[in-house]
């Protein structure tokens, strides 16, 4: 007979912690005026980050016939279309999807905090979500720093991301004693990537909450660039006990500038062989139409509860893995 794994892997004790999170979570943002809303899991265009691998499903749901429909990776498109049609301040909890993604913090299921505060800078976001982390941790004391990107490199690995070549990126890959550092073929942004996740998020968010923001242009995703000398990405991310949390963006509201990433994504998509999505024609046409001036960020609830209950494993949090469902 065929051994079923029925049992749930968390304990009712995390079950529990999630069940408070998410009350604490709705009382804060009513407190603040914030709606809640829901969007739909499913659209007919997908996010083209090459980074991000979407999950589809070819069904016909609409009674026209049999079409491919994406599960989302983030709320963040439809959620945006609210924001133009004049929604104000909203978040929303919702699982979402993202292909060859498990291990250690990951899930391809996994359950989303986002949301977008018209009229907040970035600097008013990073504070925001500072005060909700501390709440919902229970840990009002504790301590909050932020670094600029630029500045992390510099100090931490005495280089400068906005003009190391590639040659240097890898050395220092080496040099830090990366596996396989002298076989890979990366591009900028993805020696940076691998720099700061094997050689500097570890270590990130270990006193408190370490906010990184100010990002090179290349890695702006859904964030305007502010000019300057140099220009950065007006985005940041949110490190805690080693780990990502959050994810926020002072919002790009120019639709011919969406468009052009977007189409940058999908070539590259295409570079590395890999398919094509739609592009989000929907999402361009809110922008057209007018989107408030706006701050946005998601966060990772699954791995919150991990840094709150001292777990080593995303599955320590989930009642039910993949491997379970």
């Amino acid at each position: 007979m065929t051994q079923h794994h029925w049992r749930p892997l968390a304990t009712r004790a995390a079950l529990e912690a999630r069940a408070r999170l998410l009350t604490e979570l709705r009382t804060f943002f009513a407190e603040r005026g914030v709606l809640e809303v829901e969007t739909p899991i499913l659209s007919a265009a997908a996010n083209p980050d090459p980074a991000i691998e979407p999950l589809h499903l070819d069904a016909d749901l609409t009674g026209t016939g049999n079409r491919r429909w994406y599960l989302q990776t983030s709320p963040e498109f439809p959620m945006k279309r609210l924001l133009a049609a004049g929604s104000g301040p909203i978040y929303q909890v919702c699982k979402v999807f993202r292909a060859d993604e498990r291990g250690r913090r990951h899930h391809p299921e996994f359950t989303m905090l986002e949301w977008y505060r018209p009229g907040f800078s970035l600097e008013d976001l990073m504070d925001e979500v500072a005060v909700l982390v501390r709440r919902l941790v229970g840990r009002p004391e504790l301590p909050v720093e932020r670094l600029r990107y630029r500045e992390l490199f510099r100090r931490r690995l005495g280089l400068d991301p906005w003009t190391a070549t590639t040659a240097e990126l890898q050395a220092a890959a080496q040099a830090r004693g990366i596996a396989d550092a002298d076989l890979l073929a990366l591009d900028t942004n993805g020696w940076l990537d691998l720099l700061l996740t094997h050689c500097l998020e570890p270590d990130l968010g270990r006193d408190g909450l370490t906010f990184v923001h100010d990002y090179p242009p290349s890695q702006a995703a859904l964030a305007r660039i502010e000019p300057g000398n140099p220009p950065a990405a007006r985005r940041f991310e949110l490190y805690w006990q080693g780990m990502e949390l959050a994810n926020g963006f002072d919002e790009l509201l120019d639709a011919d500038e969406q468009r052009r990433r977007f189409q940058r994504d999908l070539d590259e998509r295409r570079e590395l062989g890999r398919v094509s999505t739609p592009m989000d024609e929907r999402l361009l046409a809110a922008l057209e139409a007018g989107v408030p001036a706006t701050s946005g960020v998601a966060l990772g609830l699954d791995r919150l509860l991990m840094g709150m209950l001292g777990a080593d494993h995303l599955d320590a949090v989930l009642a039910l893995p993949v491997e379970w469902a």
